[in-house]
């Protein structure tokens, strides 16, 4: 193991990302009562540009009177870009308005970690003229070529800071790529395999080594949820701890992928058991099920237990 190592600053149950547009107040509520472990109301791509200054009037209108907590929702909100007329008065309205009850903000196309930085310190000023007591997290879009080119730096820089997460959105994603689609995620038959797999596999290595939860975007056909499931799972077996839903139709399919079975659970812990019998016996691996187990295998049955004691822990 190598003496350079990166922890994850902050803890999270992020199963199920729902995405929530500003500008229809109606659904508020009912994205509330989903189930979703994160809400993140959106001010960007699900806005049109007429309805931008309504959408935040109206978010940060519901982050204030709405019990999101008493819900156990995360309540994020996807800011406009850094290339818009909007983004600036974003940040400062949300953190002057409604900042005590926000806990991140999704910070959409970025590009480079210049982008990060700019806004953690538009929050540092924030928080300080506000004399907030809670410290709001950003979460980065990595939806671009460039940002993609750049997701290592972008994530080694950020991992001090304020960033907690990275999500892969593979619209944009394909879109800056030039990619043979108009579908939002899902597979092309042209292609023989997960067109998806090298991106997401790429920033789930850069979230991994440095401390940032990974998490996949959105899968477009609301009215598929076989598919959304397979993608779902594609993205599990990569190491992502949760996927977006764009319908409250998809909440549950994420909770249900990104929640340990309880039969790998079980075993997991009876791995653990097997090891701690094994040292006892000045054994560094063991034998279970007819299949060898060793210090690689206790960090992967690790991970499976936490996992599976934070979710129970939040759904409590």
């Amino acid at each position: 193991m190598s003496h350079t190592l990166y922890t994850t600053s902050v803890q999270r149950v992020q199963r199920c990302e729902l995405a929530v547009p500003g500008s229809n107040p109606d659904m508020f509520e009912k994205a509330m009562k989903s189930g979703a472990d994160f809400i993140f109301l959106d001010l960007e791509d699900a806005v049109a540009p007429d309805d931008k200054l309504r959408a935040r009037k109206n978010i940060i209108e519901a982050i204030n009177d709405m019990d999101w907590k008493g819900h156990g929702v995360t309540i994020s909100v996807r800011i406009n870009g850094l290339d818009t007329q909007y983004m600036v008065r974003d940040v400062v309205d949300l953190v002057e308005q409604c900042g005590a009850k926000l806990d991140t903000i999704l910070l959409p196309k970025v590009g480079v970690y210049a982008d990060v930085y700019m806004v953690e310190a538009m929050l540092n000023q924030l928080e300080m003229q506000q004399g907030l007591k809670n410290k709001i997290g950003i979460e980065a879009l990595i939806e671009t070529a460039l940002g993609m080119a750049n997701v290592e730096d972008i994530a080694r820089n950020g991992a001090s800071g304020r960033l907690e997460a990275l999500h892969f959105g593979v619209a944009d994603y394909a879109a800056s790529n030039r990619a043979r689609t108009t579908n939002i995620g899902g597979l092309n038959p042209d292609y023989p395999g997960d067109q998806w797999h090298a991106a997401i596999s790429r920033m789930t290595v850069a979230c991994r080594a440095f401390g940032l939860r990974p998490i996949d975007g959105p899968f477009g056909d609301f009215k598929d949820p076989e598919g959304f499931k397979l993608a779902a799972k594609r993205a599990a077996a990569l190491g992502c701890e949760g996927k977006w839903a764009i319908h409250p139709s998809q909440v549950e399919l994420a909770n249900e992928v990104f929640t340990p079975p309880a039969a790998e659970v079980e075993k997991a812990k009876r791995i653990l058991v097997a090891l701690q019998e094994a040292a006892a016996q000045g054994k560094g691996a063991a034998a279970l099920d007819g299949r060898l187990i060793d210090a690689a295998s206790e960090k992967m049955a690790s991970n499976v237990v936490r996992a599976a004691e934070a979710i129970a822990a939040k759904t409590k």
